[in-house]
């Protein structure tokens, strides 16, 4: 049995206003630095085989911190990467609000794509596989492993595990610097913690 401690990184200045997706470049604003550290702060106390991130730099930031307090080094996981939005990578909601492709994709999430870029099921798809790794790469009981990676990416595993449909996905609020908790053995799945945050 692996215990996996989702966490979604921490607040940067797209988050509520525009689709940062795989954009180079974009950090953790003064917010997302705090919340950061108050969220190693609050894992110091769960000691953590491992910690892994989404290539990302807002991801990278939130995940170093924990694996400071815990004397690890962060390895990247390609899998736990954001969702790559193609032709809605950097535009704001509100412009993306007017076009019908994105309202579909925002109701029907499990069966619509996005102007060269992913669907869904590709993102849970690639997720679980890198959770199943990593499960085998810690297999010992009572192992805890930190995953840091995105809301969508988190909510669609989350989801998938209860067994709800990717459509409805958006009904599960995963917020920045949030910890959710998993159990992942090879027969079973257990939501232990959901959307935990400081607040």
């Amino acid at each position: 049995m692996t215990a996996f401690l989702l966490i979604r990184h921490a607040m940067c200045d797209p988050v509520g206003r525009s689709i940062a997706g795989r954009q180079p470049g974009l950090h953790l604003n003064d917010t997302g630095r705090k919340q950061a550290q108050r969220l190693a702060d609050r894992l110091s106390r769960v000691p953590l085989a491992g910690i892994y991130s989404s290539p990302l730099e807002r991801a990278m930031e939130t995940a170093h911190p924990i694996a400071a307090r815990q004397g690890l080094d962060v390895r990247v996981a390609e899998g736990l990467n954001e969702i790559d939005f193609g032709d809605w990578t950097g535009r704001a909601l509100a412009e993306l609000d007017q076009i019908p492709d994105w309202q579909r994709f925002n109701t029907l999430r499990g069966s619509s794509s996005i102007p060269a870029g992913e669907n869904m099921a590709e993102v849970l798809a690639r997720a679980l596989r890198e959770l199943e790794r990593l499960r085998h790469l810690h297999p010992a009981p009572e192992m805890r492993v930190a995953v840091v990676s995105h809301g969508d990416v988190l909510r669609g595993v989350v989801a998938h595990l209860l067994g709800v449909p990717l459509d409805l996905m958006h009904r599960l609020e995963i917020s920045p610097a949030s910890v959710s908790t998993v159990e992942l053995t090879s027969q079973a799945a257990r939501l232990l913690l959901f959307n935990s945050t400081d607040d």
